[in-house]
């Protein structure tokens, strides 16, 4: 991302009721929480060791039989470099936590109060080395380059080297992005729509394919398709989402035509801003999964979300008409299938759900029925039996932050997490699922922290929430 701050936020969470939840803490359990059985996009995501998947502006790759997640670790303090974490699935659908693949270095470029962003790993072909990529940078966004790091082990630990050079000089660039070619070519992608082809060891750059093709053009991905080039970015927003767009060319070497948007004009890529295309080939089809990131600053650790999302492709056409809430792949064929989950729908004004401080109920017909409170500490709860639970909200500019706090029959937690129900597109979304837990009774609490997702940039432009509203549409249980 480009032009973001440390803009003055005061990120607290005061005791709500009897309970005490300290947004920078581990998540706490008092029970392993079940499995995903597919891709949710826009909700917490939970790894073996009970805290909050934190992996963004991301990649994947594959080594052997399981899919290697990397992406930048986060706090809800500021926004300076916490190391690159990793985690491993055979799914997909449930990460297991593996590393800080490379960690806060003593000093130097990615040392204390550095930024280090966009990681992106590649398996060298020729040196079987692994070789991570990243925007490093200071604090201020001003000395900006290209870094990587290399390792013997898919999970690291990884050194880091420096900044990646081009003609003896780094790539002062913010953005970027990785893609590896078919025959084994490496490339990085640079904000802007800058492509430089790697060396064969990955290890320095040899040539600079194209050149600054349009202003912005920030966050890079790459996918390649019956030999044509797809290059996607979004436009410079700093955290906020907007309509990303893309080229298409039959040379990664040019000329790339401009196509148009990604999704729906106005959706903001679905609430998203795109890191990294995975194409997951099977015996049967390639599917290529759009990964896109839902930034919410200033709480990036507790609360900032995915967007991962089956790419549509047909010659040089490429989009995501509509949002799948929840599906999956099969990965040995390669097919996605799109799945319903409503079983049991609780609507905002079901006697099931019990209301404590002040709430403002109101039956629209767009988004529906909703409840909604700024009151700090205000919340409300639903008793249910199930398996699962998800919980749907009519996000919009004036919402904050919610903590949500899942507990068992005997009112021991079994999971709690921020959401983020900020949106600058308003819609009603899911915004909390819980994994598949085994079928008993559990509660749902919700309550409103009387903060919010806002901060300014570099131009002092603000962006994000105007209010601290937390919504209730519908809770659906399975």
């Amino acid at each position: 991302m480009l032009q973001k701050n440390n803009s003055i936020f005061n990120p607290f969470i005061k005791k709500i009721a009897c309970l005490v939840f300290l947004i920078n803490s581990p998540i706490l359990l008092a029970q392993l929480p079940g499995k995903m059985n597919a891709i949710y996009s826009g909700t917490p995501w939970f790894d073996q060791n009970r805290n909050v998947v934190s992996a963004h502006g991301a990649n994947i790759i594959k080594d052997k039989d399981k899919f290697y997640l990397f992406g930048e670790a986060h706090t809800d303090v500021s926004n300076a470099f916490a190391g690159f974490n990793c985690y491993s699935s055979k799914d997909l659908y449930n990460w297991k936590f593996e590393s800080t693949a490379l960690p806060v270095q003593n000093s130097g470029k990615l040392g204390p109060n550095s930024v280090g962003e966009r990681v992106k790993v590649m398996k060298n072909p020729k040196t079987k080395e692994y070789i991570m990529f990243m925007h490093a940078d200071s604090i201020t966004y001003k000395n900006q380059f290209v870094g990587y790091a290399t390792s013997k082990k898919v999970t690291g630990p990884y050194e880091f080297k420096g900044a990646l050079l081009f003609n003896g000089k780094p790539i002062k660039k913010w953005d970027m992005g990785v893609f590896q070619d078919t025959d084994g070519s490496g490339y990085i992608l640079i904000h802007g729509g800058e492509i430089y082809k790697l060396s064969d060891d990955y290890q320095s750059v040899v040539e600079q394919l194209n050149p600054n093709m349009t202003s912005g053009f920030e966050s890079p991905t790459m996918l390649k398709k019956e030999g044509i080039y797809f290059l996607i970015g979004s436009h410079l927003t700093s955290w906020e989402r907007n309509d990303n767009y893309y080229y298409t060319s039959n040379s990664i070497k040019g000329p790339w035509i401009s196509r148009g948007l990604i999704a729906p004009e106005g959706s903001l890529t679905w609430n998203s801003q795109s890191t990294f295309v995975l194409p997951i080939q099977g015996t049967k089809d390639t599917t290529f999964m759009f990964m896109g990131d839902r930034w919410s600053f200033p709480k990036q650790a507790s609360s900032a979300t995915y967007v991962w999302q089956p790419l549509l492709i047909s010659g040089t056409s490429l989009s995501m008409p509509t949002y799948q809430e929840a599906w999956q792949i099969n990965i040995g064929t390669g097919i996605a299938t799109e799945i319903k989950t409503a079983d049991k729908i609780i609507e905002n004004t079901d006697i099931q759900i019990q209301y404590i401080g002040n709430w403002q109920h109101s039956n629209n017909e767009k988004p529906g029925s909703e409840s909604k409170s700024d009151e700090k500490d205000a919340s409300f709860s639903i008793q249910f039996n199930g398996q699962q639970i998800a919980l749907y909200s009519y996000v919009g500019i004036e919402n904050g932050y919610a903590k949500m706090v899942l507990s068992d029959k005997k009112g021991k937690i079994i999971t709690t997490s921020l959401i983020d129900m900020y949106s600058k597109s308003p819609l009603s979304t899911p915004v909390f699922r819980s994994p598949i837990l085994k079928k008993d009774d559990y509660k749902l609490t919700i309550y409103v922290t009387g903060e919010r997702s806002n901060w300014s940039d570099k131009r002092k432009s603000n962006y994000g929430s105007t209010g601290n509203f937390v919504s209730l549409d519908k809770i659906i249980i399975n």
